[in-house]
């Protein structure tokens, strides 16, 4: 009885908490929170201000996001059919990766406008989190359809506005994001959620179609840091990423030592929280990470391997084009640190000790003080060669900073 009479209580200091943010023309007679909505209510009030006048945004890696996400070709070729919908029904069609981040949107000028007033918008973080009860956190959280109309949103900024969600999962069942019709709770209709199933069913049948992504490990290590597996992107953290790409620049692995020293140097790091990481890390990988001794079971491709084993086949001008960058530059890791200069002298002396002007001015693009760089291009050009007068300017700028 005592049991049923705090749930009672904490029922109705929700729905006391709910009425605060109903506008008194949109309140119902009878004030009733749906179950799944109360709960997460519940979840939010504690970490999300029901103030806030917009979503958080994730940042600039949103368009990277994107282009790697598997959503992006299926979504692509029904983004016709998605215009053609939100355009006619007065909706912002969005879809979302797998955090509840908004990565692609498309609407009616007037709608998109409105929806981009509460950052409903690439970048816009939708998770529970961040924006407390809304479609897509409910859906993302429970796997199911999901709507939220106007007051039982969390965030008052929302309460003008109705959403129509569905989760959206790739043939092995993993949750790759969500699909949402959005729009004014006024222009609500009853076939909404059966149009967002509809598409979702669309995607899915195109993500099984498509041709089975190369299996194992992805990863792009040189000017920042991302990896899928078996084509679906991993949510890694950077000491993740350091892990993952110090086994794939030493495929014979790590004895435990040499690898905590190789993330953390003389930090006084535990064996405990090295171990914490892997057992993550392998998890995330299928088990494709070996136990006593740390190496990859699973199948790699990386980005800085490739220019490591074009260097050794001499092939100058494709190390080059695929060294996009420093080796994970936010990282301070020490093997990191020793891969990052090794890799960048190995280039760099590849480039100056070729004859091909091309390449020194390729990286000499992307190194803009490097005086040796520029000056050893334009020794290279001839007097007619109209790229002269790039690798003078270069020269010309260098010098002066």
């Amino acid at each position: 009885m005592a049991e049923r009479s705090a749930l009672h209580q904490r029922r109705a200091a929700l729905e006391r908490e709910w009425a605060r943010w109903v506008p008194a023309q949109a309140r119902p007679e009878t004030l009733e929170l749906r179950s799944e909505v109360a709960e997460s209510w519940a979840r939010s009030l504690s970490i999300v201000d029901p103030a806030r006048d917009s979503a958080p945004a994730a940042g600039d890696e949103v368009r990277s996001r994107w282009r790697e996400s598997p959503l992006r070709a299926p979504v692509t070729e029904l983004a016709d059919e998605l215009r053609s919908i939100a355009d006619d029904a007065g909706f912002v069609a969005a879809v979302t990766d797998e955090s509840g981040t908004i990565l692609w949107t498309c609407g009616g000028r007037v709608m998109r406008r409105r929806a981009e007033r509460v950052n409903f918008a690439p970048g816009g973080r939708w998770d529970e989190p961040d924006m407390g009860t809304n479609a897509l956190s409910l859906a993302l959280r429970t796997g199911r359809p999901s709507s939220v109309f106007s007051a039982e949103h969390l965030v008052a900024a929302l309460h003008g506005w109705v959403c129509y969600c569905a989760p959206i999962r790739d043939p092995r069942g993993r949750h790759l994001g969500v699909l949402d019709l959005s729009t004014t709770w006024d222009r609500s209709h009853p076939l909404a959620m059966s149009t967002v199933r509809t598409l979702v069913t669309a995607i899915e049948s195109r993500l099984q179609a498509a041709p089975p992504a190369a299996p194992g490990i992805r990863l792009s290590c040189l000017g920042s840091g991302s990896a899928t597996f078996d084509g679906v992107p991993l949510r890694l953290s950077p000491r993740q990423l350091e892990v993952l790409t110090l086994l794939a620049l030493e495929p014979g692995g790590f004895s435990p030592d040499g690898l905590r020293e190789a993330l953390y140097g003389d930090l006084p790091v535990t064996s405990t929280t090295l171990r914490a990481e892997a057992s993550h890390l392998r998890r995330m990988l299928g088990g494709g990470l070996a136990n006593r001794r740390y190496a990859l079971t699973a199948p790699i491709d990386c980005d800085a391997v490739d220019v490591l084993t074009a260097l050794k086949a001499g092939d100058t001008a494709t190390a080059v084009r695929r060294y996009t960058g420093p080796l994970l530059p936010a990282s301070e890791a020490p093997g990191i640190t020793r891969w990052r200069d090794h890799l960048e002298v190995a280039v760099r002396e590849a480039v100056l000790s070729s004859r091909e002007p091309d390449l020194a001015l390729t990286y000499g693009e992307r190194h803009p003080f490097d005086l040796q760089v520029h000056e050893h291009a334009h020794r290279l050009l001839s007097p007619g060669d109209g790229r002269r007068g790039i690798a003078a300017a270069r020269l010309h700028e260098a010098l002066r900073d």
